[in-house]
């Protein structure tokens, strides 16, 4: 019998190398919706939202007020905590809608964001559409999507504190790396779906470039959420001195040291100044190699335009004293800047098949 290629048992590797189309478009999705989230929460954020809803609803609180009666209770409840005595004091039932409405928009999107997960999830798994070794991953990530929204609201509890007229910085940047881990690992598993097997040949060298890219892009974003916890873009609005000092007066004036780290304005303003200028110079080297040592094109050119925008846009944003549409884009920036150093570390990934990865040293 002559021998036909097609007899070889290549059904289990075709299955794991094919692309599934349909769980990649529903699950990148997502991770657009987590973007989108995220120009939420930072608009919220910049504009004292956050505190407005005084009450923890899960499934209540999908309907705002249909009446006049339960504007007045939700309003005398934010009329109790520190943010009104002390900062909105008399300004109207107007006022505390104003704000009461991008705060509820923020916490529906993040339930529309639960069923935009579920519903395909669940569908998904009837029809088969979903490998089997993938579902325990997609299940943590539905879950770690529920506890996002549990710390969400012991974030916006420690604005309740007496004295406090915002969340705390430490709450917020739980959230924040929360937030983080569950879009990377969405988006990774998107593009994981998307393209299956790695086909950029790239040197080692580069691979490590990019994770460190990718390191210090996450470390810069979270030194910025205690940048946005203390406020402290309000201050030392000069660049690239800090009242005529390279390293500000202060810096090391609280004790023991580690607090100035995460509490003291001059410290953390300027810890985030030296990240995202180490991290804009370790970026664009990292696209320059890219784009000179792989055949990667679009995602290293990507990478270095990204990066310069979101430097240029944090120094506008810390001339012009945080103004909320520059604000909210530079956070914005951030996470696409995060976007793009991911497109690139996985599209550099490893062989994920043995056949694949070619004889072994």
């Amino acid at each position: 019998m002559p021998f036909d290629a097609r007899d070889l048992p290549t059904a289990p590797i075709r299955t794991l190398a094919t692309p599934n189309r349909p769980v990649a478009v529903w699950l990148l999705s997502v991770a657009f919706m987590i973007l989108v989230m995220i120009l939420l929460g930072g608009t919220t954020r910049l504009t004292g939202s956050g505190l407005s809803i005084m009450e923890w609803a899960p499934v209540s609180g999908i309907l705002p007020p249909l009446s006049h009666a339960e504007w007045e209770r939700l309003y005398h409840l934010y009329q109790q905590i520190p943010q009104y005595q002390l900062v909105n004091d008399g300004f109207g039932l107007a006022g505390f809608q104003h704000i009461f409405w991008l705060e509820w928009t923020h916490r529906l999107w993040g339930r529309l964001m639960g069923v935009v997960f579920l519903v395909p999830l669940v569908v998904l798994t009837w029809r088969g559409a979903i490998r089997r070794r993938l579902l325990p991953r997609l299940l943590l990530l539905f879950c770690l999507g529920g506890l996002q929204g549990a710390v969400g609201w012991f974030m916006v509890a420690s604005g309740f504190f007496p004295d406090s007229t915002a969340v705390s910085p430490y709450r917020l940047v739980i959230h924040l790396s929360l937030a983080l881990i569950l879009y990377v690992a969405i988006l990774w598993t998107g593009l994981s779906e998307w393209r299956p097997v790695a086909t950029t040949q790239a040197p080692g060298s580069v691979r490590r470039l990019v994770q460190a890219t990718v390191t210090m892009v996450a470390l810069t974003i979270l030194a910025g959420g205690f940048v946005a916890g203390l406020h402290a873009g309000l201050t030392y609005n000069s660049f690239p001195l800090m009242d005529g000092h390279l390293i500000p007066d202060g810096y090391a004036s609280l004790t023991p040291f580690a607090r100035n780290l995460t509490e003291n304005i001059a410290a953390v303003q300027f810890d985030h100044r030296l990240l995202a200028t180490i991290t804009v110079t370790l970026a664009l080297i990292t696209a320059v190699i890219g784009l000179a040592r792989t055949s990667l094109r679009l995602p290293f050119l990507a990478l270095g335009l990204v990066v310069c925008a979101q430097y240029a846009l944090g120094i506008a944003t810390l001339l012009w004293v945080v103004p909320v549409g520059l604000a909210a884009a530079h956070q914005t920036m951030a996470a696409l800047l995060l976007t793009t150093a991911i497109i690139c570390l996985h599209a550099l990934r490893r062989p994920s098949l043995p056949h694949l990865r070619g004889p072994q040293p």
